[in-house]
């Protein structure tokens, strides 16, 4: 029986994925402060980072659970054939 290798993430992949959400969320934060026009323009423009942040993080954990939905339905099918494999005789005769 063979088993699939699952790839895995190193440690410093996550951090460098951690730092530039932070690093760009909070380059974009200090933009939108900092720029020059009317508090109701930075409102709004605040408003667009944050739905384009949120609609980000909803969209990778829709991609990882139609990843994970594949893997699962993989290996039920793996075991399912694993099975009918081991109880195949192809030497017994049928009565």
């Amino acid at each position: 029986m063979s088993k699939s290798i699952q790839p895995q993430q190193t440690a410093a992949f996550y951090a460098q994925a951690v730092a530039s959400f932070g690093i760009s969320l909070t380059a974009m934060t200090v933009g939108l402060i900092y720029l020059p026009a009317e508090p109701w323009v930075r409102a709004f423009l605040s408003l667009g980072m944050l739905y384009v942040v949120t609609s980000t993080v909803v969209l990778c954990k829709v991609v990882r659970d139609r990843q994970e939905l594949t893997d699962v339905t993989t290996r039920v099918d793996q075991a399912r054939l694993d099975k009918l494999l081991t109880e195949h005789d192809p030497f017994k005769v049928d009565a």
